[in-house]
């Protein structure tokens, strides 16, 4: 599979649909308060009720709008989001395309890394609805470590092994190992290089 054959098809992850008008200043008015009170005192204490009131709208019409909370983490991670992919889809090398295989999972584990660190509280949250796990953004990060994988001659379960490698990013994980194991992203990243390439037989 080359590079760019193995990205048709693997769009970065789309955009909402276009809203009316006034659809779109409360969807920009709730994200706004949301963030604003993110900033203020951390994604783990701030409530849907929080939100809803920050926003002056009816906590129902920030369900609609969302679904859960877990569904509001996403939303407010997805600009975010939105820019990594395009840099490991779309970007230069050693992230994006025109690196060898390896080096391009090795940089991708690193770079990945930091966005959880400075995401870990809107990640830890989102995590927490089970769905959260195998969204379009999660299954598109999911595909573009397999993929490094086959194109590097990894040979056994390719499954197992995409499974293994982003068990590493995990949010919980990523900050018990630097806030309980005294583990920084550097060191991690040194583990993530040490597994990739036992993978892929180097």
């Amino acid at each position: 599979m080359s590079e760019a054959g193995g990205l048709v098809g693997l769009p970065v992850t789309e955009s909402a649909p276009v809203e009316r008008g006034d659809a779109a200043r409360n969807r920009a008015l709730l994200l706004a308060a949301a963030r604003r009170l993110i900033d203020e005192h951390g994604a783990d204490t701030v409530t849907m009720d929080d939100v809803a009131a920050a926003a002056g709208v009816g906590k129902g019409t920030l369900f609609r709008r969302f679904g859960s909370r877990a569904g509001l983490m996403i939303v407010l991670l997805d600009e975010d989001e939105k820019v990594e992919q395009r840099a490991f889809m779309f970007g230069p090398p050693p992230l994006g395309p025109g690196a060898p295989p390896l080096t391009r999972l090795i940089a991708y584990g690193r770079e990945r890394l930091q966005f959880v660190w400075d995401h870990r509280a809107l990640l830890a949250d989102a995590n927490t609805d089970p769905h959260m796990r195998f969204n379009a953004p999660a299954s598109l990060h999911r595909t573009h470590v397999r993929m490094l994988l086959e194109s590097a001659g990894t040979s056994g379960d390719l499954e197992a092994q995409t499974q293994a490698l982003l068990s590493l990013l995990d949010a919980d994980y990523v900050t018990h190992s630097v806030e309980d194991l005294g583990h920084d992203l550097d060191r991690q990243g040194d583990g993530w290089e040490s597994l990739a390439r036992k993978l892929c037989g180097n």
